[in-house]
Formats: C-alpha cells, structure tokens, sequence
C-alpha cells in the first residue's frame, strides 16, 4: 500500500504543465478589462484580458500565492481564449479541477478564486 504521495508521479500531467507555466503570468499593458482578488487563503490574482469583437484574445495574470492557484489560472486562460465573453460567463471551478484531474481537495478554493477573479474582469469588461 502506498502511503506517501509523490508530487512528479501523483499529479496529472495537465497539472504539471499547468502550475509550472509563467507565460502568461504578466501585467498586460493596455487591457481592455481588469479583475482583482483576494481569496480567503490569501491569494491574491489580478486578471487582464484583452477583447476583440467579442472574443477574449488573451487572459494574462499576476499572481501571489501558490502553485495551485498559478495552475488554476492557466486553465482559466486556456478556457476563455479564443471564446466569446458570453461564454467565459459560464466557467466554473468543476471546469479547472476536471481539466487539472489532480487538484488537491484542500486546494479547490484556488479554482473558486480563479472564477470569482474572471468574473470581475468580465463585468469591468460590461461597464465598457
């Protein structure tokens, strides 16, 4: 029986990838709408996106706290990118822990603090 868990061979590949990607963890210099929060852990992520016709062409963030939450803003991205504003309304954090499989429950809040942190870039976004 295993008993220890082991960080490399326990998580996902997705999650690997993901909280060990920093390209997109950058202020976005002229972005069409801004988010900003900070969870009950103490994270804190601001999110830029850049809009064009409708659809987010980028989702850049700056982030302090942890590598699970600098996973969850990287699926964040990889959900919105590409897709009309109407959808990015209907992400949720099921969508990030389900792409990042391995996730630790204690960690779940980071996908909750992604979320609430796009949604406030989406209606910063609408005040237009």
């Amino acid at each position: 029986m295993k008993s220890t868990f082991d960080f490399w061979q326990d998580h996902s590949e997705q999650f690997l990838v993901m909280a060990n990607l920093w390209e997109r963890r950058t202020a976005m210099e002229k972005p069409d709408a801004v988010g900003k929060k900070t969870g009950d852990c103490g994270d804190t992520i601001t999110i830029y996106l850049a809009v064009n016709k409708g659809v987010v062409e980028q989702l850049t963030y700056e982030l302090e706290g942890c590598m699970n939450t600098n996973a969850c803003a990287n699926v964040l991205a990889e959900l919105v990118e590409g897709k009309p504003v109407e959808h990015c309304w209907n992400v949720t954090p099921t969508d990030i822990i389900d792409f990042l499989q391995t996730l630790p429950e204690d960690h779940h809040h980071c996908a909750e603090l992604a979320v609430g942190t796009l949604y406030l870039a989406l209606a910063d976004l609408a005040k237009g």
